[in-house]
């Protein structure tokens, strides 16, 4: 009795141990995590197993999946990158380019230059044959320019008796000074500036008429603008100028205008030397008087245009051939239109 009570107690260990066993072997196939197979594929990175978790719509919890990229990942369980080592690169990237730059300065050929015309200095032939060349001139002539052209027309201007004391082929004031004169007698814009207009009347030969036919005469155009020497009705000389402007001004206490009277008229005084206004209304290079307070003299500014109190300007240098070549002493005729 007591052997087979023992017998039963053994069997029922061994039935128990063998459930157990078996429990064991079913909860290790339910295990979420399993070895891949001989040959498998690796979980990408790409795909995280600690994704997020959130709660199903029937309570239980659900896996959030991950953004997957737009290509399978590699069977080799890594993510791609290009090999820096054993890639190979394309023929046209840096240093293809490298190449081409350095083919853009020209293969040296046997006597030393290069394809794009350069010598082994890097001297481009045609700058270096350039280099010899004279500067090409503007098309019009202006102030300020010096050449052989300038001189040219200083010469052409002191033939046809305009004020020109030098040719020198500089543009100063005194060539200023008489191509005003000459825009003046041809009814031109008053520039200076030698353009197709100008030169036409270089070459025409414009030169004022006079109005005496007889004597020496100061001829004051106040039309033009111009002083005019005469001798017996030939133009000796074209003289830039300018007159009274017409304006009002004041002068100790009085009021004045600005005006040159026409008239004829002769010299009457004359003063060899700078002599201020009595007026206080500047100074006067060598003034010869012909009308009361009015005289023709020099100064530093004649513009094109009226611009003095009622006196007759004309540059310095122009008062001085009047005074030392040309004479109109007291007496001399002024007739001024």
């Amino acid at each position: 009795m007591l052997r087979t009570h023992g017998a039963r107690h053994t069997r029922h260990g061994v039935a128990v141990l063998t459930g157990l066993l078996l429990c064991g072997t079913v909860l290790a196939g339910c295990s979420t995590e399993s070895d891949p197979e001989a040959g498998g594929t690796a979980p990408s990175d790409t795909a995280s197993a600690s994704a997020p978790v959130s709660p199903g719509a029937d309570g239980e919890q659900t896996t959030e999946a991950s953004p997957t990229p737009s290509e399978e990942p590699s069977g080799t369980g890594e993510p791609e990158s290009p090999d820096p080592e054993g890639s190979e690169q394309p023929t046209d990237d840096a240093e293809g380019q490298e190449g081409d730059g350095a083919g853009n300065e020209g293969d040296e050929n046997d006597d030393g230059s290069t394809d794009d015309g350069s010598d082994e200095n890097g001297t481009d032939e045609d700058a270096e044959a350039g280099q010899d060349e004279e500067p090409e001139l503007p098309e019009y002539i202006a102030f300020g320019e010096d050449s052989e052209r300038v001189a040219d027309v200083q010469e052409r201007l002191r033939d046809l008796g305009y004020h020109i004391t030098s040719v020198d082929g500089a543009y100063g004031g005194e060539t200023q000074q008489a191509l005003w004169a000459l825009q003046k007698a041809a009814g031109l814009y008053r520039d200076g500036v030698v353009g197709p207009d100008t030169r036409s009347a270089l070459d025409r030969g414009v030169v004022p008429q006079p109005k005496s036919s007889s004597g020496k005469v100061i001829e004051i155009d106040i039309a033009r603008q111009l002083v005019l020497a005469v001798e017996n009705g030939r133009v000796v000389r074209v003289i830039n100028a300018a007159s009274g402007n017409g304006e009002r001004f004041e002068a100790r206490g009085r009021t004045y205008t600005a005006s040159t009277p026409r008239g004829d008229f002769t010299v009457y005084n004359q003063i060899d030397g700078m002599h201020s206004s009595t007026l206080e209304l500047g100074d006067m290079w060598r003034p010869k008087y012909f009308n009361g307070a009015i005289a023709l003299h020099g100064s530093s500014s004649v513009p094109p245009f009226p611009a003095s109190h009622g006196c007759v300007r004309v540059s310095n240098a122009a008062m001085n051939w009047i005074w030392d070549t040309w004479g109109a002493p007291p007496g001399t005729r002024v007739l001024v239109y």
